[in-house]
Formats: structure tokens, sequence, C-alpha cells
């Protein structure tokens, strides 16, 4: 689409205001690289759409596709021009905090998404040991309601099976109070105060998610009715 006028503002949402696009920057800026990695980011879009997106932020020099070695797929990175998308984002994002997240409905909730962000919010340096298991069980869901973090040095990876190893900490909560508390929208000492969350593992892990677990860079930006 393109809106036919000089007006640097027209001529930015030329390149971004396609659906999806500054979603799959977002994907892009938090580390995802392969296709798979921006599909779990952005669950909704098709193969389809996402290779046509990504192609036309190719052609606009936003990233570029890099082979890999021996293998029919690639891997996608932000260019100069792309990186520079990271102060829009941030500034997209705060504004959502304070006047969008008014209404959100349980069908915003998305578990895999939430799991791909914690995933991408601990902090391994945090966790004693070379190894470390964190069960999270949400009581609310019938589907996808076990997933573990398996933390291996600097590594961390989601599994939604069994991994077989010995669990360090178990987290148990609903979906929406999960997402309140990375989002900042509530704190983990008052949902724990009210049962809404239960923490088994070492006192020192437990006493304090925050410890190991970033909340998400837009926590702590109070909403419009707030202020």
């Amino acid at each position: 689409m393109e809106y036919g006028q000089f007006c640097p503002i027209a001529k930015a949402m030329d390149l971004l205001g396609e659906r999806w696009t500054m979603l799959i920057l977002r994907e892009l800026h938090m580390g995802g690289t392969r296709f798979n990695e921006l599909q779990r980011g952005v669950p909704l879009i098709s193969p389809t759409m996402l290779t046509k997106r990504l192609k036309e932020l190719a052609d606009a020099e936003l990233i570029i596709r890099k082979k890999i070695p021996g293998q029919r797929s690639g891997e996608y990175f932000l260019t100069q021009a792309g990186k520079e998308t990271l102060p829009l984002l941030q500034s997209v994002g705060e504004w959502g905090m304070r006047w969008a997240r008014g209404d959100l409905r349980d069908s915003d909730l998305d578990v895999g998404l939430l799991m791909l962000y914690l995933q991408r919010s601990v902090k391994t340096e945090m966790l004693p040991g070379n190894e470390s298991v964190i069960k999270f069980t949400f009581t609310d869901l019938t589907k996808f309601s076990s997933w573990w973090l398996l933390v291996k040095g600097a590594n961390v990876d989601t599994c939604l099976e069994d991994p077989g190893k010995e669990v360090d900490i178990y987290l148990t909560t609903d979906l929406r109070t999960m997402v309140n508390c990375w989002m900042g929208d509530e704190s983990y000492r008052q949902v724990i105060a009210d049962k809404r969350m239960t923490l088994v593992g070492p006192p020192a892990l437990t006493r304090n998610v925050q410890s190991w677990i970033a909340d998400s860079i837009f926590a702590g930006i109070p909403p419009a009715r707030q202020i």
C-alpha cells in the first residue's frame, strides 16, 4: 500500500504500515532470526504471508537474508535501517501500555507467546549451577497447560513435554495472572499472598521471581486511567 505523499510519515508507513510488519520487526529485534522463530512469535500469520512480508522488508533494505551453510533455509538480520526502527517500536509499545490495553480480552492471552517471552526474559546468570529446570502449570488451561523452561548455561529452551529432568522451581497460576505479573500490572508478591500463584523451590529463588525473570520492558508504564 502506498499513500502517494511526500510527507516522511507517509513514506515510513508505505514500508511499515502493512499488517504484521511491525510485529515481525518486533520479533527480529527480540532475537528471532529463523523463519520458524518468527512464526512462533507471530503465530496467526500464515507462512505465505510471512514469506511475503520478509521479502518486502528485504526489498526495502530493512533486513537481509543469509543462507545457512548446507541448508535450504536462511536467517534474517536487521540492517542499520532496520535497527533504527527500535525507538519507533518502543514508542508504540509505550503508547499501547497507556492507551490500548484497557480491554485485554481472554483471546489476547496467548500462552505460547507468553512462554516465548519468558524464555527470553530468564536471567541465566542468576540461576545457580549450569542447568536449571522451571515448570509452569496454568490451572485454567486444558491444552498446553504445562510448560518447562530448560536452562543450560546461557541458553534457554521451552518444552511442552516432560524433559525427564529434576525440576528446580514449580510455578502454578492461571494465564492472566502470569501475563499481568510479567507485564507489571500486578506484583508477584501480591498474587502469591492472594493464593493466585504458588511457587515451590529454593526460597532464595521463590522469594523473588524477578531476580531470575526480567519484567517486560514496558512494565511500570501505568494506563492512562491511572494517571
